[in-house]
């Protein structure tokens, strides 16, 4: 039985979709302004995991994720670098997309942008003005936080004490301090789209509300994001969307929020000049590590992030790399038929058992790969046995191993062979041959200088040299 727990019942639950056989997910998107950062990749890696997990269970999953393509930040970065709002957006969605497809990071089914679904925005506004939870002023729109009784049941904040210590606002107009803005009059230089209430653009909350009862209708499965969205963000979305067209157990049914990530324990922020993009990352570790950093934590858990966590990572994923090597290499050689590896098959039957039970326990991935490494050491303890010389290698058995190992991998996405139709990884591989080749004579020679060079040069560029007593391998 899955369990997931719940940010607004503060507990965990039994998921029960609201169309059986099938998972409807929101997952709030960047605002492009800038590249995409550590930050941005969490939320996307764990949500990526939860697809794949929910698919394997035989689910039909639809993902909706959402650009920001219209924002203050993204028209500040337009003119400080002297170009329109629309080029600096469009550059960094193409520079998000690099970067999540280098993380193996499945697209969603959607990707709809603010700029693209202006009058569905404008018409939502319209629907909270009629029903007067929302009232225009000068060219402006608020929604009216009084007017949601249930406004804070998201966040655990109550009304009352928010009003208390709100600082003084700037526009003393509003009914109420914490009234947020559903509609902003246009100012001089800005974007800006036609309304019943004069050219203006919208303000940040609404759109999410329009665009996932757009896509997904008004009551859907999963809403997702970082921790820091809880307040004011989704308190507000859940606010304006039940208003409109819902009731109090419609819009979205849980609401999943992952934890922040600190760098160096550190919070992670601009000023302290200790914000790391995932394209600075890449440049010094494999994307596959990084993917691993991600989620070798529980999501919901905070996260430090640091060069020995991601060493640390490195190391991790190499011994679970290094499982599923020995597998494929037993099952390259000319081996006897035995039944050496049915005991294992029982182990990995096992270990599978308590991989689904992880994640059942609200996608538990660090448990999930608890469960792997005690696969992971098995396999090592029957690869050494077989290179001893002491049994031999049951391909059969040892196929099925693989096959509940690459079950496991699937989900957390990593170790996944990538399919090259250009005809390049065939050229690697005659070449890493002939140099595999050319070092073992040179052992055999005992021209220990040679056999050494060409280890630590491969080394240099990512490759590494492995020998075992059945010969040679390679790995990058």
């Amino acid at each position: 039985m899955l369990k997931v727990y719940n940010t607004l019942t503060r507990r965990k639950e039994e998921f029960k979709p609201v169309i059986p056989g099938q998972v409807s997910i929101y997952v709030c998107g960047i605002t492009p302004y800038n590249d995409s950062h550590i930050g941005n990749a969490r939320p996307f890696v764990t949500w990526d995991v939860i697809k794949r997990y929910f698919r394997k269970l035989g689910y039909k999953v639809k993902h909706v994720q959402n650009f920001t393509d219209v924002d203050d930040k993204i028209i500040r970065a337009a003119n400080a670098n002297h170009m329109t709002w629309k080029e600096i957006s469009d550059k960094y969605i193409a520079g998000y997309f690099t970067v999540m497809d280098k993380l193996n990071i499945e697209h969603a089914d959607v990707y709809p942008r603010v700029s693209e679904n202006m009058s569905d925005i404008v018409k939502m506004i319209e629907g909270l003005v009629n029903k007067g939870v929302a009232y225009p002023l000068d060219g402006d729109v608020y929604f009216s936080v009084e007017k949601f009784a249930g406004y804070g049941k998201l966040s655990g904040r109550k009304l009352d004490d928010m009003q208390a210590g709100a600082r003084v606002e700037v526009d003393s107009r509003k009914h109420h301090p914490m009234d947020f803005a559903l509609w902003k009059t246009a100012k001089p230089g800005e974007p800006s789209w036609d309304s019943p209430w004069g050219k203006g653009r919208p303000g940040w909350h609404i759109e999410c509300s329009t665009m996932s009862l757009k896509y997904l209708g008004k009551t859907f499965d999963f809403h997702g994001g970082g921790s820091d969205l809880i307040f004011p963000h989704h308190e507000n979305e859940i606010a304006q969307s039940q208003s409109y067209c819902c009731d109090d157990h419609s819009f979205a049914r849980y609401w999943l929020h992952n934890g922040f990530i600190t760098i160096n324990q550190e919070k992670m922020s601009k000023s302290l000049n200790n914000f790391f993009t995932v394209k600075d990352i890449l440049k010094k570790y494999p994307a596959e590590v990084l993917r691993y950093f991600l989620v070798a934590t529980h999501y919901r858990s905070p996260l430090d992030f640091s060069d020995e966590r991601l060493k640390e990572a490195e190391a991790g994923l190499s011994r679970l790399s290094n499982a599923k090597d020995s597998i494929l290499e037993l099952l390259s050689t000319d081996a006897a038929d035995s039944s050496s590896a049915a005991s294992l098959v029982q182990f990995a039957e096992k270990a599978k058992q308590n991989f689904y039970s992880a994640m059942e326990d609200d996608f538990n991935t660090a448990l999930a790969l608890a469960a792997m490494f005690d696969l992971a050491k098995k396999i090592n303890v029957y690869y050494q046995s077989v290179t001893a010389g002491t049994i031999t290698a049951d391909k059969e058995n040892l196929r099925k191993v693989l096959s509940i190992y690459t079950d496991m991998t699937d989900i957390l996405g990593i170790l996944q062979t990538k399919t090259d139709n250009t005809g390049d990884s065939h050229l690697v591989d005659a070449l890493m041959n002939i140099l595999i080749s050319i070092r073992q004579d040179a052992r055999k020679n005992k021209d220990w200088a040679t056999a050494d060079k060409l280890r630590d040069e491969l080394k240099k560029i990512g490759i590494t040299i492995e020998d075992s007593p059945t010969g040679a391998r390679w790995k990058n």
